[in-house]
């Protein structure tokens, strides 16, 4: 039986939560390696087959050709941001802050001292699944310090993150753009090695690319959690860890 659109949209959008859920349990320690594997492997392929079926549906209404490879190109992208979800590789224990106790503007604390709480903050809310305002405290990050490798890295991961599920592909660009600076300036840091290879591997064309930053990635001493979150697209690539 052929399922309509919204049946599709509904479940992409449950299979998705349900691969953000596992990636929130994988970070408190609630769920092992193998297990999100296995639940990443799973979600993965039917969110592939409902948009296959999207994809026939919107061939029977005559979407012109360019457009369904643009958008078929970019789910690609999506569907590995959602495998990672947004901020899995912050593994500290961060309590969310209460609202009203933002330092945003605060007079009180030293230039350093205002980067580091927002940064606080911006890993609070990615915990808390809220995307759009941990870019807003990291990009107030990068108005403080351009250089920041956590916010370039952060910052470029969410707009990647945003314009694959969107299928924007300037913001596509843009987040790639900042997550190579944050190589660029931190080529021995392993988090943005890591969020660039997951890009590589998430852009078609790019599996030289991809394979080239994993291996580097895995010669800088990447921490336990870091290793989980790459251990599905080091498989894929048929890389040991």
């Amino acid at each position: 039986m052929t399922r309509d659109e919204s049946a599709l949209r509904d479940e992409i959008s449950l299979r998705q939560a349900s691969l953000l859920d596992a990636s929130r349990e994988l970070a408190a320690g609630e769920l092992s390696a193998q297990a999100f594997d296995a639940i990443s492997t799973r979600e993965r392929a039917a969110i592939e087959k409902a948009q296959g079926e999207l994809d026939a549906l919107a061939d029977e209404t005559a979407v012109p050709a360019r457009r369904r490879v643009r958008r078929r190109r970019l789910l690609v992208v999506g569907i590995a941001c959602f495998v990672v979800a947004l901020g899995v590789l912050l593994w500290s224990s961060l309590s969310p802050r209460q609202a009203g106790n933002s330092i945003t503007g605060s007079v009180t604390l030293g230039h350093s001292q205002e980067i580091q709480q927002l940064l606080i903050e911006a890993q609070a809310d990615v915990a808390d699944g809220d995307p759009a305002t941990a870019l807003s405290a990291y990009q107030q990050v990068l108005d403080l310090d351009a250089t920041n490798v956590e916010a370039l890295t952060q910052t470029g991961w969410l707009d990647f993150s945003a314009g694959s599920s969107d299928k924007n592909v300037t913001l596509v660009d843009v987040g790639v753009k900042d997550l190579r600076e944050a190589v660029k300036l931190a080529p021995r840091q392993a988090a943005p090695r890591l969020y660039y290879a997951i890009v590589a591997d998430a852009t078609p064309g790019n599996e030289a690319l991809a394979k080239k930053e994993f291996k580097i990635f895995l010669r800088l001493t990447p921490s336990r959690g870091q290793i989980a979150v790459a251990q599905p697209f080091l498989v894929k690539l048929g890389l040991k860890s």
